[in-house]
């Protein structure tokens, strides 16, 4: 495997780092010229799993998950040219691991764009950029669509990216995109590739507006998006065909003042109930999500931020009576709200009530952690525990799932160049989990980073 050779030089060169701990970065170090900017990153993750939650599995699993990405992108006189390739593999797991291609797709094109920076379009002072290609997209709170961090693989799309940028900082941004459809020969497990494609009958187009200052003065943003699917002969879809509308408001943490962030966001369309080819009947879609969370930053060593958090997710009856309610998260990203994913990944913003405590702290510069716990509820008791697969039985209406602490612990030891990070999360079981036959259940993972 060529990630091992690959991972002792980039160690090697870390240790070439002097004493001012300046990052390490591949293409000076190769002497390119500074038109060509070459960077990459090297992770590498040992994280087991005891006590299995999902339905129709038992026992614990264990993996090994490597992840690495090389970028180069191209500076010329009017546009850019980049071209990221992104290989993701496993190893250890047990057998009946939930682990799938969500986790692993070995030796893939993730990015390769051609970028036309615009300036003083519409307004003097204002700046801009069209990107077209395949291409990976963070937009607002990453909760709709998002470039993975925590997970294996990273989504990505194929199309036109254009964003803007006003003299007082104003924000637009319009893209129509396809989104890659993650392919892996064989099983995921055998880490053999197949190079991922797009397909025109599944296409996702997106409105963003943030203006710098509300008129109370804190930012915020608007935005609606579209995801329309429909089956073909390579790719069965739930048909879905949403409108995604959502407004975010919040303000950023300082020290010794509160913070907060409030999300509303609706969907309306049709759905179907699953990807099955026999499943043909369209359902009227309309469902929420609603976020909200206060917090407060002492001015006082540790820089500690307290925050108190409330999640809820519609979920469906599915009573049959023509609706589907459940929330659709579509790409977004769930680490950084219910804990890791992989083979943890027990909770996602579909049926869900959560309340939560979070704590971040700062014991030194290189330092950084937090300890969180939330209640998870379902907020409609006749729909699943979606991440687990797990229904209350006929005449059971159960909705408390458990309470879930979890904590994280990373060193920066050359900022921006070796990171190391611990963390885990432990699950107490509730009446639906009891209900299910299903205990405590509690992960563990260690990681080290390698930016170059």
């Amino acid at each position: 495997m060529f990630l091992r050779p690959l991972s002792l030089l980039i160690c090697c060169a870390s240790l070439t780092v002097n004493a001012a701990d300046t990052p390490w970065r591949l293409g000076p170090s190769l002497g390119l010229p500074s038109s060509l900017s070459l960077t990459g990153q090297h992770r590498m993750r040992y994280e087991t799993l005891d006590g299995q939650f999902r339905n129709g599995r038992a026992g614990g699993d264990q993996a090994l998950m490597f992840r690495t990405s090389l970028l180069a992108e191209i500076n010329f006189d009017r546009f850019r040219i980049g071209v990221e390739g992104l290989d993701s593999r496993a190893a250890l797991a047990d057998a009946g691991t939930p682990l799938g291609n969500t986790d692993v797709n070995p030796l893939d094109l993730l990015q390769a764009y051609i970028e036309l920076p615009v300036a003083d379009l519409f307004v003097n002072g204002s700046n801009s950029t069209l990107r077209g290609g395949r291409m990976t997209i963070d937009l607002g709170s990453r909760r709709l669509v998002a470039r993975n961090s925590f997970r294996n693989t990273i989504n990505t799309f194929t199309g036109v990216d254009w964003q803007w940028t006003g003299p007082g900082q104003d924000r637009f941004r319009a893209f129509y995109t396809l989104p890659v459809q993650r392919l892996v020969d064989g099983s995921p497990l055998d880490n053999d590739p197949e190079f991922d494609r797009q397909d025109t009958d599944v296409q996702l187009w997106g409105l963003y507006y943030a203006p710098a200052r509300m008129p109370w003065g804190d930012p915020g943003e608007v935005y609606l998006l579209g995801l329309h699917e429909d089956d073909s002969a390579d790719l069965q879809t739930s048909n879905r065909d949403i409108e995604t509308m959502g407004i975010r408001l919040y303000r950023q943490p300082a020290a010794g003042r509160f913070d907060y962030q409030l999300e509303s966001i609706y969907q309306f369309g049709e759905s179907r109930d699953t990807t099955a080819a026999m499943d043909v009947t369209d359902l009227d879609h309309f469902a929420h999500f609603q976020h909200a969370e206060v917090g407060y930053t002492f001015a006082s060593p540790w820089s500690p931020q307290l925050l108190l958090q409330y999640d809820y997710a519609s979920g469906d009856d599915r009573g049959g009576d023509g609706d589907n309610n459940r929330f659709d998260t579509l790409f977004g990203a769930r680490r950084f709200e219910y804990g890791p994913t992989s083979l943890w990944g027990a909770f996602g913003r579909a049926n869900l009530s959560t309340p939560g405590v979070r704590l971040n702290l700062k014991p030194a510069e290189k330092l950084s952690a937090f300890l969180a716990l939330r209640g998870f509820w379902l907020a409609d008791s006749d729909d699943a525990w979606t991440t687990a697969g797990i229904r209350n039985p006929a005449g059971s209406s159960e909705s408390f799932v458990g309470a879930q602490v979890e904590a994280s612990l990373r060193w920066d030891i050359i900022p921006k160049s070796v990171q190391v990070e611990l963390g885990g999360a432990y699950l107490s079981a509730g009446d639906l989990m009891t209900g299910a036959n299903k205990g405590d259940a509690s992960y563990f993972y260690s990681q080290w980073v390698l930016s170059f």
